[in-house]
C-alpha cells in the first residue's frame, strides 16, 4: 500500500470582530463642546487606520484575499530552510521545465496557487475531468514546488502535470494504480516525475505473476531519460523495516531522506540498507546509487493545504519536492542536461553524480551514510557543479 505523510494544521490568527455597543447608558458619549468632538473623531480615525492596516498585513497576500495567513514562526521556518538548501542564493524559477507530481490531486482554489495553470491533469481514482484534492497531501506537495504567495515554491515557473493516484480517505493507493499514473506522466514527455509516496516492496519482487508495479514504471521512465525522485519513507527509528520505501529503492530512482530544522537527520526518515539482503533479495548498492542519495527538509515544513490555509508537515514527502524543485532549476540553467524523455538512463546517472558532487555531508561524514545519504541538498552548488561538465 502506498502511503504519505501526516499533516498538522497551523493555528489561524483570531478574526477581527466589529465592536458592538453596550446596553448601558455609560457607553454613550455625548460631547458637550467642539474639543470633545475633535478628540472622538481623532480616536475613531486612529482605530479605523489600525484595523485597515491589520487587515492589509494579515489577510491580503500575493495570491489574493483569504481568511488566514501562516504564523510568523512558519514564515521563519520557511526562511530558515531556504537558507539551509541555498534556495535564496539562486534567481531561477524552473521556466521551460516540465514536472509531473503523482499524489492525491491539487486544489487550485488556494490563494497561493491563484496564478497557476496546470499543463495536464489525470485522475486515476475517480476519473474526474477537473482538478481536485479530497485529501490535501497533493496540494501541500505541489505548493512546495509552485506556490507563489505566502509560501514560496522552489520552482513556480515549471509546467506542472498532476496525476491523482492516491485516494481521499487515507491518502493511499495501490501500487498498480501508481504505476499507471507514472506511465501517464511519461506519455506527457515530462522532465521530472516527483513521487512523495512509498510503500514496502513485494516479498517476491521478481515474481513474474506479480504484475506491473511502480518500480517497473519508474524504471521505464528512467530508461527514457526522465528523472524520478521519490520519498525514502517515514519508518525511521526503532520501527524501521531496514530499507527505504519502494519505489525509491530502485537503483536509479533518486531516494530522498529528511533532515530537521537543525539540518540533522530527521528521526522518522527511513534508513537505507546498502549492504544487501537475502530476504527480500537486495543486492549490495554501489555509488552513486546508495540509498538514500540525498536529504532535504522534512520536519515542520510550512505548506499550503486544501482548506485554503497553511500547515506544517513532517515527512520525506516534503523533502522529495525540495529535490524535485532543485533539479528543475538545474535543468533551467543547464537545459542540455535534460533529455525531455527522449534519452536514456545515462542522463539520469549524470544527474545522480552531480548530486554526489554538490551535497553538504554531515559533520564528520566520509562517503555515504545510511541515514544522511551523500549529504544535504545545496541548490546553488548543484547548479555550479554542472558547469564543469
Amino acid at each position: 500500500m502506498i502511503e504519505m505523510d501526516e499533516i498538522f494544521d497551523l493555528p489561524n490568527l483570531p478574526p477581527i470582530v466589529p465592536l458592538e455597543p453596550t446596553e448601558t447608558e455609560d457607553a454613550v458619549l455625548i460631547p458637550n463642546n467642539l474639543e470633545n468632538v475633535r478628540i472622538i473623531v481623532s480616536i475613531g480615525l486612529a482605530i479605523m487606520l489600525a484595523v485597515s492596516l491589520y487587515w492589509a498585513i494579515t489577510f491580503v497576500g500575493d495570491g489574493g484575499f483569504s481568511t488566514a495567513r501562516p504564523t510568523a514562526s512558519a514564515l521563519e521556518i520557511q526562511e530558515s530552510y531556504s537558507n539551509m538548501v541555498q534556495f535564496n542564493q539562486v534567481d531561477l524559477d524552473g521556466a521551460g521545465v516540465s514536472v509531473c507530481i503523482v499524489d492525491s490531486g491539487i486544489d487550485l482554489s488556494h490563494p497561493d496557487l491563484s496564478g497557476l495553470t496546470l499543463s495536464g491533469w489525470s485522475d486515476f481514482i475517480n476519473q474526474e475531468s477537473e482538478p481536485y484534492d479530497d485529501n490535501g497531501h497533493g496540494t501541500s506537495m505541489a505548493g512546495i514546488l509552485v506556490a507563489d504567495g505566502w509560501m514560496e515554491g522552489i520552482a513556480p515557473g515549471v509546467d506542472l502535470f498532476i496525476a491523482k493516484a492516491l485516494d481521499g480517505v487515507n491518502g493511499q493507493g495501490s501500487d498498480e494504480i501508481v504505476a499507471q499514473a507514472i506511465d501517464w506522466c511519461v506519455a506527457q514527455n515530462v522532465n521530472i516525475i516527483s513521487l512523495s509516496l512509498g510503500g514496502a516492496p513485494g516479498i517476491l519482487p521478481f515474481n513474474p505473476f506479480s504484475g506491473r508495479d511502480s518500480g517497473d514504471a519508474a524504471n521505464d521512465a528512467i530508461n527514457q531519460g526522465i528523472v524520478v525522485v521519490a520519498a525514502a519513507g517515514n519508518d525511521g527509528g526503532p520501527g524501521d523495516d531496514g530499507d527505504v520505501a519502494h519505489p525509491s529503492s530502485e537503483q536509479l530512482v533518486i531516494s530522498v531522506g529528511g533532515v530537521n530544522t537543525d539540518s540533522e537527520h530527521w528521526e522518522g526518515s527511513s534508513i537505507g540498507d546498502n549492504n544487501g539482503n537475502l530476504f527480500p533479495l537486495i543486492l549490495p548498492r554501489q555509488d552513486p546509487n546508495k540509498k538514500p542519495e540525498i536529504v532535504a527538509p522534512a520536519e515542520l515544513v510550512p505548506v499550503i493545504n486544501n482548506q485554503n490555509s497553511w500547515s506544517l508537515v513532517d515527512g520525506t514527502s516534503a523533502a522529495t519536492v525540495f529535490v524535485t524543485g532543485a533539479i528543475a532549476l538545474l535543468f533551467e540553467e543547464h537545459p542540455q542536461l535534460s533529455s525531455n524523455g527522449q534519452g536514456d538512463s545515462n542522463s539520469v546517472v549524470q544527474i545522480k553524480q552531480l548530486i554526489v558532487n554538490s551535497v553538504k555531508p554531515d559533520d564528520g561524514q566520509e562517503g555515504h551514510d545510511d541515514n544522511y545519504g551523500y549529504g544535504l541538498l545545496q541548490i546553488k552548488d548543484l547548479i555550479i557543479a554542472a558547469e564543469s561538465l
